[in-house]
């Protein structure tokens, strides 16, 4: 299947890409070399990007801005321009963890509560032993902190960076150290770390494919109730958008 143009939902840019296409145009940047961001857009990042302009900027300029949440997969068949499927952040880090133990791409591992990445790192090593990690740290998205931050991992050359400072933060950050990061790609990942680490529960795979993350996290995670509250304030914007010609 060919890629498509891209879709806008809401303004927002949402690439209509398989998960087999994103991972050949990752090792295309890994190749290329030069620095590059990739976006995760699920609808609270649509709606997050309604306010925040420059978090809007950032996603509809990324090299990749990929289809993450069963919301967005909707809103595509709603607006009439279906995506060919979702690319899910937490299994796109395990299938770059294979191509790691493969082509011996580097890793490096960026935020989360301190230890969580390495208990991420063993889980994922457990998986896949030859993987190559070029670093963790668990760091901040403070602007203070950035310079020595980004010091550690230029100094590592990894080709891959996940940075798991929560959105917007990590993207703001990626945004903003890119181009002296120099790393070929840089992608925020939220809470990965906490969920291949079992600090959080993933939801089954069956509830996945349904597309019931959402409830799965509000049972299992109850404190995040306001944030689902953009769920149904996407859902209702999309119902009333015009659709694309």
């Amino acid at each position: 299947m060919a890629e498509g143009a891209p879709l806008f939902i809401l303004d927002v840019r949402v690439d209509t890409v398989t998960f087999e296409q994103a991972l050949a145009r990752i090792q295309s940047f890994i190749a290329d070399g030069r620095p590059h961001q990739i976006v995760t857009v699920n609808p609270e990042f649509v709606m997050t990007a309604q306010a925040d302009h420059e978090f809007r900027r950032i996603i509809n300029n990324a090299a990749l801005s990929l289809p993450d949440g069963i919301g967005v997969w909707w809103a595509s068949r709603r607006l009439g321009r279906p995506l060919p499927e979702r690319v899910a952040g937490v299994d796109l880090v395990e299938r770059l963890a294979v191509l790691s133990a493969t082509q011996g791409y580097r890793l490096y591992f960026l935020g989360a509560m301190p230890g969580v990445a390495e208990q991420a790192v063993a889980v994922m090593r457990t998986r896949h032993p030859d993987m190559v990690v070029a670093g963790i740290y668990a760091g901040s998205p403070r602007p203070e902190d950035e310079d020595d931050i980004v010091a550690r991992i230029h100094a590592q050359q990894p080709h891959v960076l996940f940075v798991a400072f929560g959105a917007p933060a990590q993207d703001h950050w990626i945004a903003r150290n890119l181009e002296q990061l120099g790393v070929p790609v840089c992608m925020g990942v939220g809470g990965t770390f906490d969920y291949i680490a079992g600090i959080r529960p993933l939801a089954p795979t069956v509830l996945r494919r349904l597309g019931l993350e959402w409830l799965y996290r509000l049972i299992t995670q109850p404190w995040r109730w306001r944030r689902m509250l953009a769920l149904p304030r996407f859902a209702w914007r999309v119902l009333w958008c015009q659709r694309p010609d």
